[in-house]
C-alpha cells in the first residue's frame, strides 16, 4: 500500500443523497427484521411489547438525531460526536479546559460500539448463511441450527470482503449503499403487504398453513404424532417419514386433516407462554412498561446508525447543510416507517401455525415467515420466494457491515491524527483517500467478536433439546460445538450478549452526544430551548433508563440476567482499559490532562 510522507486529505465528494444514503445503509430495515426479531423474541414474557419497544427506541433515537443535526451545524468535520465534543468544549467559555479529557471520553465510549457492532453484524451474517445453506442442502445443515464453525468461516470471510470495499474508498461504498437501499426497502415492502394479507385472509378457525422447523416447510394439514418416552416421559413426537418431512393426520376417510389456526395469545402451560397477539390492536399494545424497556435494550441496534453521516463532514460538498438533513431523513424513513410498518407484519402473522414459541428456537424466524407465506400465496413455493428475498437481505447486510465500518474506521481515524490512539490510524491512503490502516483494524476485531458471539448461539432459554442435537446431520461444519442441552441452558446467549454489549456501548456514546449538544449551544446566539434543553435532556433520561434496565429489570423477573450482566462485563473492562491507556499515553507523550491553551 502506498502511503505518502506528506499529509494527504480527505475531498469532499459527497452531496445529500450519498450523505442520507450512507446513513441508511447502516439502519438497514431490510436486514435487521430477519436478523433480530430472533434475539428480541428469546427476551422471555417481554415478546408482546416488542412493537412498542421501537417505539420507545424511536423516540430516544430521534431525540439524539436532533442533537446530532444541531452540532453538525455547528462543528462539520471528520470524527463525529468524537469532533463535537472537543469542539463544543473549546468553544465554551468556562469549561474549555476540559476538551481533551471529555473527546478522549466520547471517542473511547463509541469504539464500544463501533467496534462491537460490526462484530454483530458478521455474526448474523454468519447465521443468515447457515439458515440459506440449510434449506437448500439439508442433509448438510439444518436451517434451524447451523453449524457454529460454518457460521464462525462465513464471519471471518464477511468480515474481510466488506473492509476490502471500504478500503477502496467512499465513492465506492455510496453506490452500494444507494443500490442496496432501493432494492432491501422494495422487498421489505413485497414481504410485509403479503403478511398482513395472510392474517387477514386467515380468521380464527379458518384452514391455515403451520410451519415445521425440522423439515423446515410450512404445510396445510394437521400433523400426526406417535407416543414415545423422551427424558422418561411420554410424549406426542411427529411422525415422519425417510426425509423427515411430517406425515399428516387422516380422518375416518383416509383423507388428511386440514391444519385449522387459531390466535391465542397465550399456550396452556404453567406458567403461560406468549404465541400470538389476537389482534392489530394487541400488536401495538405497551402490555407492561418494563416489557417495553426489554425490548428496547435489544431494539435499540436496528435504530443506530443515522449519526453515521455525521463523521463523514470531511467528505460533503456542502457538510452544514447536508450531513443535518441527512441524520435526521434517515432516520425517520428507516425508523418511523419502514420499521414500525415491517414489525407490525411480523408480529401481526404470528398464529398457532407458527407461534412465538416456535420463532425462539428458529436462527431465522422471519424467514420460515416468508416460506410460509410463500406457500400459502404462491401455491406451495414458499421457499423460492424465501431465497428471493433472502439476497435482499445478505446485500442489506453488506451495506450495514459496510456503513459502519467506514464510519468506526473515521473515528478511530480522526483519534490517531489527535494521537490518542495510535498515531498510524491516522493515515489515508494515498490512492483511496481511505483510513485503510484503520479499516483492517476493524475487519480483524469484527472477525473476533464474531465468531465469540456464534459460540452459543442456543445458549440460555434458546438451547435445543438433545434429541434435536442428535438429529443434526454431523460433521465438522454442521454440528461441531454444539453441547447438550444441560450445558447449553447454563450458557449465555453468546450473540445476545455480544448484541447487549454494543448497545451499551450505544447508550453511553448517545447520552454523551445529548451532553455535547446542551455544551455546544449554551451561550450561542442561535440557541433554542427546545433544540437545546428540552430535546437533549430527554434524551439523556432515556438513554440513562435503558442502561438502568440492564441492572434492575432482570432482577424484577423481566428478560434474561446473564447476558446484560456480562455486557455490562464487558463495558466496565473497555472503561478501565480506557483510563490506564489515557494516563499512560498522557505521560508518554508528556501532555496534560486539561487543556492549557484554546488555541
Amino acid at each position: 500500500m502506498a502511503e505518502n510522507t506528506g499529509e494527504v486529505k480527505m475531498t469532499p465528494t459527497l452531496g445529500l443523497t450519498g450523505l442520507t444514503m450512507n446513513a441508511m445503509a447502516l439502519i438497514a430495515p431490510g436486514a435487521f427484521l430477519w436478523l433480530t426479531f430472533a434475539p428480541q423474541a428469546t427476551e422471555g414474557s417481554t415478546a408482546p411489547s416488542m412493537w412498542a419497544g421501537i417505539v420507545f427506541a424511536l423516540l430516544l433515537c430521534l431525540a439524539t438525531a436532533v442533537c446530532y443535526a444541531e452540532m453538525a451545524k455547528l462543528y462539520p468535520g471528520t470524527g463525529s460526536s468524537y469532533y463535537f465534543a472537543e469542539q463544543s468544549f473549546l468553544n465554551h467559555d468556562k469549561a474549555w479546559k476540559y476538551a481533551r479529557l471529555m473527546k478522549f471520553i466520547v471517542g473511547w465510549g463509541s469504539h464500544l460500539y463501533y467496534w462491537i457492532y460490526p462484530g454483530v453484524m458478521v455474526a448474523v451474517t454468519g447465521v443468515f448463511c447457515g439458515y440459506i445453506t440449510g434449506t437448500l442442502w439439508p442433509n448438510f445443515m439444518s436451517a434451524s441450527n447451523p453449524g457454529p464453525m460454518f457460521m464462525m468461516l462465513i464471519a471471518i470471510v464477511f468480515s474481510f470482503a466488506v473492509a476490502y470495499i471500504a478500503h477502496r474508498g467512499v465513492n465506492g461504498s455510496t453506490a452500494v449503499s444507494v443500490a442496496i437501499n432501493v432494492i432491501q426497502i422494495s422487498a421489505l415492502i413485497v414481504f410485509s403487504v403479503m403478511a398482513i394479507s395472510y392474517r387477514m385472509s386467515h380468521p380464527p378457525g379458518s384452514e391455515a398453513w403451520q410451519f415445521d422447523s425440522v423439515s423446515g416447510e410450512g404445510y396445510s394439514y394437521e400433523f400426526a404424532t406417535t407416543s414415545q418416552t423422551v427424558d422418561g416421559k411420554a410424549t406426542d413426537v411427529i411422525t415422519r417419514d425417510a426425509n423427515m418431512v411430517p406425515q399428516p393426520k387422516l380422518d375416518a376417510a383416509g383423507k388428511p386433516v386440514p391444519f385449522h389456526v387459531s390466535y391465542d395469545m397465550y399456550d396452556t402451560s404453567n406458567p403461560p407462554v406468549f404465541q400470538a397477539h389476537p389482534n392489530a390492536g394487541s400488536v401495538i399494545s405497551i402490555h407492561n412498561f418494563n416489557w417495553v424497556f426489554v425490548q428496547a435494550t435489544v431494539a435499540i441496534l436496528i435504530l443506530v446508525g443515522f449519526e453515521s453521516v455525521t463523521a463523514m463532514g470531511g467528505e460533503a460538498k456542502n457538510a452544514k447543510r447536508d450531513v443535518p438533513i441527512a441524520v435526521i431523513t434517515s432516520l425517520l424513513v428507516q425508523g418511523a416507517f419502514c420499521y414500525l410498518f415491517e414489525y407490525f407484519a411480523a408480529n401481526y402473522f404470528l398464529s398457532s401455525g407458527y407461534p412465538m414459541s416456535t420463532a425462539t428456537g428458529s436462527s431465522a424466524p422471519i424467514g420460515d415467515m416468508m416460506i410460509m407465506v410463500g406457500d400459502a400465496l404462491f401455491h406451495g413455493h414458499g421457499r423460492a420466494f424465501m431465497l428471493i428475498e433472502a439476497v435482499t437481505v445478505f446485500l442489506a447486510l453488506i451495506g450495514t457491515t459496510l456503513s459502519c465500518i467506514n464510519t468506526g474506521a473515521r473515528v478511530t481515524y480522526a483519534m490517531g491524527k489527535d494521537a490518542e490512539v495510535p498515531e498510524h490510524f491516522g493515515m489515508l491512503h494515498e490512492k483511496n483517500l481511505s483510513p485503510h490502516r484503520a479499516i483492517w483494524a476493524l475487519a480483524i476485531i469484527s472477525a473476533i467478536f464474531g465468531c465469540l458471539a456464534l459460540t452459543f448461539l442456543f445458549g440460555d432459554g434458546g438451547a435445543i433439546p438433545d434429541a434435536t442435537i442428535k438429529a443434526l446431520p454431523q460433521g465438522f461444519w454442521s454440528s461441531f460445538g454444539y453441547t447438550g442441552h444441560d450445558t447449553m441452558a447454563k450458557m449465555p446467549n453468546s450473540l445476545l450478549t455480544i448484541t447487549l454489549a454494543s448497545n451499551f456501548g450505544t447508550f453511553v456514546l448517545y447520552m454523551l452526544s445529548c451532553v455535547t449538544c446542551i455544551f455546544c449551544y449554551k451561550g450561542h446566539p442561535n440557541y433554542s430551548f427546545i433544540r437545546h434543553t428540552v430535546i437533549p435532556y430527554f434524551g439523556i433520561a432515556a438513554n440513562l433508563v435503558c442502561m438502568g434496565a440492564y441492572i434492575v429489570l432482570p432482577f424484577m423477573g423481566y428478560g434474561t440476567k446473564m447476558e446484560p450482566f456480562l455486557a455490562l462485563g464487558i463495558a466496565a473492562v473497555w472503561a478501565i482499559y480506557g483510563g490506564i491507556y489515557f494516563l499512560m499515553s498522557s505521560k508518554a507523550t508528556g501532555r496534560t490532562t486539561l487543556v492549557t491553551s484554546r488555541t
